[in-house]
């Protein structure tokens, strides 16, 4: 276990209200912002705080018809002070009243094990943006899966060093999907999956992991019971079955990921000499443009650019990709 990651909190709030919510996590965000405008959860979802956290540290999502607020480490004591005030939700058409809310507090979050814990996307993981789809569909059907747990393990890595924690040297990672066809999600035309995956870290339920996390994407929910989670290694494995608790050694098809390996991937795809080619197709593209401003439906400058931002897929951790998502 890793130390430094011992005082990271999470808290998941669900609101219960007299009807059926029916409404996207953006419109529940924004009746936050609009009843209840000095509550400290507000600069944690209009987009204040960004530029600080660009992973999420407070999570709106939609499950069953009921409101769920995740906080994540700075985002805790926020939810917590709306928890004890929410008490209607006025979306104009439709009202709400709160007839309950109830919450779960944990500590010791996102700490890694020796072990693989079992989760289950419990809304579509939306695993491919354009770039990463392009690269998808090229490879064959199995190296499909190897791409998808180096994906997850991105995602993962990139979670975890938001909240500062220093990585063991490897990540496990274990994708399990009933189809390598990705259903395509929002106009972006992202591909998504459903399914489950094991992997070495402990994660808090219901965060999101992916693109598309603050539509409520990527949800998680971990397929154990807490009461028999531990890291004694020295317990009978039989005190562990069907906790969703599983030795690493025993586990088939589990990929081995390097951090060092990927972080030198990640420098080497990001190298500023390699861009050098796009920069040159933007520029003739935008030449290109130039020549034929009379024609107001050519998109070819568009086109490259957009191409250019999709390059490598870590960009939807960027904060231009947040500033994007966060549109209300």
């Amino acid at each position: 276990m890793n130390d430094s990651l011992s005082n990271i909190e999470s808290v998941v709030v669900r609101i219960v209200t007299d009807k059926p919510v029916r409404k996207t996590p953006y419109q529940v965000k924004g009746v936050f912002m609009k009843q209840y405008p000095d509550e400290p959860i507000i600069s944690m979802i209009n987009g204040k705080n960004r530029e600080k956290y660009l992973y999420p540290r407070v999570q709106v999502k939609i499950l069953n018809e009921q409101i769920f607020v995740i906080g994540l480490n700075e985002g805790v004591d926020p939810v917590l002070s709306l928890k004890e005030k929410i008490q209607t939700l006025d979306f104009g058409n439709i009202s709400f009243n709160v007839t309950e809310t109830d919450s779960d507090l944990l500590k010791n979050q996102f700490q890694m094990t020796d072990k693989l814990i079992h989760y289950r996307f419990i809304t579509p993981w939306v695993a491919l943006n354009q770039s990463t789809g392009n690269r998808f569909k090229k490879i064959k059907n199995q190296e499909k899966i190897k791409f998808l747990n180096m994906l997850l393990a991105q995602n993962l890595i990139f979670i975890a060093k938001e909240f500062g924690s220093v990585l063991e040297p490897k990540v496990y990672t274990k994708v399990i999907v009933p189809s390598l066809f990705p259903k395509t999600v929002d106009e972006k035309r992202w591909g998504s999956f459903t399914g489950d995956f094991k992997t070495n870290f402990f994660l808090p339920s219901y965060i999101g992991i992916g693109n598309g996390l603050t539509r409520g994407y990527g949800t998680i929910f971990g397929m154990l019971n807490p009461d028999t989670f531990n890291f004694d290694k020295d317990k009978p494995k039989s005190e562990n079955e069907n906790s969703g608790i599983y030795l690493i050694s025993e586990e088939k098809n589990v990929e081995v990921i390097d951090v060092s390996e990927l972080e030198k991937q990640k420098k080497y795809h990001s190298n500023p000499k390699r861009n050098r080619k796009n920069k040159r197709r933007i520029h003739n593209s935008i030449s290109r443009k130039k020549y034929n401003k009379r024609k107001p439906n050519n998109s070819l400058g568009n086109k490259y650019e957009d191409n250019e931002n999709e390059q490598d897929e870590s960009k939807f951790n960027s904060i231009k990709y947040h500033k994007r998502q966060h549109k209300i």
